[in-house]
């Protein structure tokens, strides 16, 4: 009897502790990507004031959505959805500061293992496209699955940069910005291996992440190398540090 009056212990629902481990992992590709930037001296904190408040902005969203898998995981579930209206407020901030922050880059000369034309449409698109899924993620809050799934693929978009910086990128050249994205894609595809693992089937929401950022990507490339996205690039350049360097990949 002693034993039945106890308090049960606490079960987790579904699969949180996935979701939150994997929140750590794509973070920690993010932190050291950047960091070791600042290690190898390719990039400094002597830059104008936005790019600190773009990284304040973008490393906030990525403490944000590790306490919102953390909540989820230890079952506070109020806090949870109270926080959820930040991520509804910050996201469209990332999208604009994300894009101004493009314009930036190839003016001051894109990285030269990257096609300018490339850098700067499929940048923004991606933005978009993660604002997309944070927003489909929100209004889908009460279907668990779709929700946290959907999410984690947004989230898997934000570690492009990092991985940027932690792959050998000249090896890649001149196809360094698809490698960027097949690095992206492992991470999605490593969540649907769980769902198949634990479930014995893969959560569709696996395979629209999936189809969306190919996609995207494909109809970036389509209007990048196109002659008015060629048009577009070259005007944006023109005049700038970035206008110098050769609109494809090409050792400096």
């Amino acid at each position: 009897m002693a034993t039945i009056a106890q308090d049960p212990p606490r079960v987790r629902v579904g699969d949180t502790r996935f979701f939150l481990v994997m929140a750590f992992v794509m973070a920690a590709i993010d932190v050291a990507g950047f960091s070791l930037n600042l290690a190898a001296g390719r990039s400094s904190f002597a830059v104008p004031i936005i790019f600190h408040v773009h990284a304040f902005v973008f490393f906030g969203w990525i403490a944000l959505y590790l306490a919102q898998n953390l909540l989820a995981d230890t079952g506070s579930m109020a806090l949870h959805r109270r926080l959820g209206w930040v991520a509804l407020l910050w996201m469209p901030l990332m999208v604009v500061l994300g894009t101004v922050m493009t314009v930036l880059s190839v003016q001051r000369g894109a990285p030269f293992f990257f096609d300018v034309r490339e850098f700067l449409f499929s940048n923004p698109l991606q933005l978009l496209l993660f604002g997309g899924l944070v927003g489909a993620a929100l209004t889908m809050r009460r279907q668990t699955g779709w929700h946290r799934r959907l999410m984690y693929c947004g989230m898997a978009i934000l570690t492009g940069p990092g991985l940027g910086r932690l792959l050998p990128m000249p090896l890649f050249m001149p196809h360094a910005w698809w490698a960027t994205v097949v690095a992206v894609l492992i991470l999605p595809l490593i969540g649907a291996f769980a769902d198949w693992r634990r479930a014995g089937r893969v959560h569709p929401a696996w395979l629209w992440g999936i189809g969306m950022l190919l996609g995207m990507q494909l109809a970036s490339d389509t209007i990048a190398f196109s002659p008015v996205g060629t048009a577009i690039a070259r005007s944006v350049t023109a005049g700038t540090a970035g206008g110098h360097r050769p609109i494809t990949p090409a050792f400096p």
